[in-house]
């Protein structure tokens, strides 16, 4: 660094040659006229003053000077902008100093023939570290029309960065600035604020700050894009898509309908979309919302496409909901076994609604536990004193006592279960503290024990389905049924606390288990580790000697299922009929050595082997698949990559199997926390409430597109 900063003091012995970047250096005019363009107001350099071999910036290619060596050795005046600041003061030994003229800090300059160079000059006054600078704040720009500001080199002048020359384009940085506002909920006003305007204008000067009606063109602009991509994904969809439907309110008493996709690609990739995000006049009507589903349906050119629809409505109204749904767009869509599989309830919604239950029925209890835990934690005093008696105690404990968020249930049973390893502690705290008296009774920790025990089942199957890396269908089934089984046996309880707690969750989700414990079935069918072994197990647990009615059930419909998709018209993947081809390649070349006429003797062999073959009946894929052994069960499991595997072999089943794993059995997507869905009331805030519905769907459509884009 040093040597090269000399070198170029060196080449100008003193100057700073400046070459604005939009100018363009002349190798004609350097050798014609003798003289180097330079910003206005200073003199020209001679070529003879420059070196062999030196090298000047030309926009972003180099011009080589070549010129004769300087005849004399005269000293030239500095030209530098930076000996504005600083004085040169001579020192023995011939060492030269620069001395800064606000601060008087001294640096390197001159030691003998060797120069230092100016860049740890400009430095001091460009960042600043002067603290003179600093203090006052000054400007750095050297001139006010800002032709000649100071600024950082690089290490040599004819390096080019890649940014100093970059060009700058105004649409572009418009569409960028849209997906910002999109992805992070700003709103459009936000090129108004003066502190935006500011901050823009400090990174780029010559961007145009646009105003909240054209932004919101451009917003629209980047969702009619990312729509026409999404739309050419769907258009090489291999399956069908299964729809999730959410309800939203505002607060303008307005009403909101979300629709969002869940398919597998032809890669079995599993992928939910946001497809439309409607006002209509009232979301929580079935026929309103049966047109809603239409239209997005035929907006996207999926109408034949359709397969399961997803909702988080509640259980007592889902029957009447559902049939209405279904009789109004069975009319209008091919539904799968008549519909039996149609309308779908959420597995989290189910999960938050019986956990809610549990916590609503000892809310008194819990009001007093949450309070303990709010009084000792405000008093250092009385947490100290908590803390020696549960020492005293010796309560074998490591939980730490924590408030709960009313909204996420997970955190209240959290909250439950570090409380009660400590009830000894409060009891205590209550005998020997006058002013607190909040401690739950005997019988309130007794309610607490059993709402705890039952919350632990739901917790624990919730994080089962979170910790799923792909949550396709098949993985609910073993939650559910383990679900039904436990609470089914609580029901008969010793205890009647405990028991009345069971009852009043096993008949909500007794309710669910009735409703989706087919098409639950069907999806664990279609995993290779457990096929019909599972249903067969499990109901066996369930129904006890009624379990065989049942089991012909799920079994009728798969096979049901199955032919549904055996009667639709098949193309061939091209891989299986090249491997076909292949296959019937060999087999020819086989028959034609094989022929009777080589003369192995054998034609009637041929003729008995033929005849075995038509009399026997081939085997379904379904029948086939079923009879297989089941596939070991690994961790590492991954179902869609067996079936991407096994499409070859089993080509009409694999679509079978693609649209039932693709069903979202639950609305929360995947890496989302499911300990609230559905447990409050979807609305939209005041200012998204103001806007235009085509642009509250542009920014709610984007914004899930955009998570995915490779390129924002």
């Amino acid at each position: 660094m040093v040597e090269e900063t000399a070198n170029e003091n060196q080449v100008a012995q003193g100057y700073e040659i400046i070459v604005p970047s939009n100018e363009a250096v002349q190798v004609e005019a350097l050798i014609q006229g003798d003289e180097l363009p330079q910003d206005e107001g200073h003199e020209l350099a001679q070529v003879d003053e420059l070196t062999q071999g030196d090298e000047l910036v030309q926009g972003h290619e180099l011009v080589s000077v070549e010129a004769a060596p300087p005849t004399t050795t005269r000293r030239r005046r500095k030209k530098s902008l930076v000996w504005e600041h600083f004085t040169t003061e001579p020192e023995s030994g011939g060492v030269t100093k620069a001395s800064c003229n606000l601060c008087k800090q001294t640096f390197a300059y001159r030691s003998g023939s060797k120069i230092a160079g100016t860049s740890h000059l400009k430095r001091h006054i460009t960042e600043p570290s002067c603290p003179k600078l600093k203090n006052q704040e000054q400007s750095l720009a050297l001139h006010n029309d800002g032709e000649a500001t100071l600024e950082r080199p690089s290490k040599r002048r004819y390096r080019y960065t890649g940014y100093a020359n970059a060009s700058f384009d105004q649409d572009r940085s418009c569409s960028y600035l849209a997906k910002m506002v999109i992805l992070h909920d700003y709103p459009l006003h936000i090129v108004h604020q003066p502190a935006f305007a500011t901050f823009i204008g400090s990174l780029q000067p010559r961007f145009r700050i646009v105003d909240a009606d054209t932004m919101q063109g451009e917003v629209y602009a980047v969702y009619q894009k990312e729509k026409e991509n999404l739309q050419q994904a769907f258009n090489t969809m291999p399956g069908r898509i299964s729809l999730t439907i959410g309800l939203w309110t505002t607060s303008q008493t307005l009403g909101y309908v979300s629709l969002a996709g869940q398919f597998i690609d032809s890669e079995w990739k599993v992928h939910r979309r946001m497809l439309n995000f409607m006002m209509v006049s009232s979301p929580h009507s079935e026929n309103v919302l049966s047109e809603a589903i239409s239209a997005s349906l035929s907006a996207w050119n999926m109408k034949d496409k359709l397969f399961t629809i997803t909702l988080d409505n509640d259980c007592s109204s889902h029957d009447i909901y559902s049939a209405n749904l279904r009789d109004y767009l069975s009319s209008k869509n091919n539904l799968v076994l008549k519909g039996q599989l149609f309308v779908v309830r959420c597995f989290a919604h189910i999960l938050n609604t019986v956990a809610q239950d549990v916590i609503a029925s000892i809310h008194g209890v819990i009001y007093n536990i949450r309070e303990s835990i709010k009084s000792i934690k405000a008093s250092p005093t009385r947490e100290e004193k908590f803390a020696e008696i549960a020492l005293q105690l010796e309560v074998p404990s490591t939980k730490t006592l924590c408030l709960d968020v009313t909204t996420q249930w997970n955190t209240t049973y959290l909250m439950l279960l570090a409380a009660l390893d400590y009830k000894q502690a409060f009891t205590t705290l209550d005998a020997c503290d006058d002013n607190y008296n909040e401690a739950p009774s005997a019988e309130d920790w007794n309610k607490v024990e059993a709402a705890c025990n039952y919350l632990k089942l739901l917790y624990d199957s919730a994080h089962s389905i979170m910790a799923a890396a792909n949550p396709t269908s098949n993985i609910f089934f073993h939650e559910a049924w383990k679900l039904q089984l436990e609470l089914a046996n609580a029901t008969g309880h010793a205890n009647p606390i405990f028991s009345s707690i069971a009852k009043d969750m096993h008949e909500k989700f007794d309710k669910y288990w009735k409703d989706c414990s087919l098409l639950l079935a069907i999806a664990v069918v279609m995993d290779p580790r457990f096929k019909m072994k599972l249903v067969e197990f499990s109901y066996s647990k369930i129904y006890g000697v009624e379990a065989a009615k049942y089991i012909k059930v799920v079994y009728d419909a798969v096979h049901e299922l199955y032919k549904e998709y055996m009667a639709q018209p098949h193309q061939l993947n091209p891989a299986y009929v090249e491997q076909s081809q292949t296959n019937n390649g060999s087999v020819n070349a086989d028959n034609t050595q094989a022929n009777p006429s080589n003369g192995d003797g054998l034609l009637d062999f041929d003729m008995y082997l033929s005849g075995i073959q038509c009399g026997e009946p081939a085997k379904s894929e379904l029948e086939q698949y079923l009879d297989e052994s089941l596939t070991p069960r690994m961790q590492e499991f991954d179902i869609l990559t067996w079936w991407k595997l096994n499409t070859l072999k089993f080509p009409i089943l694999s679509k079978m199997a693609r649209d039932v794993l693709a069903i979202p059995m639950s609305m929360v997507s995947s890496g989302s926390s499911i300990f609230s869905a559905g447990t409050e009331t979807r609305m939209l805030d005041v200012y998204r409430s103001s806007l235009r519905p085509e642009i509250v769907e542009a920014l709610v459509c984007a914004k899930d597109w955009l998570q995915y884009s490779p390129a924002l």
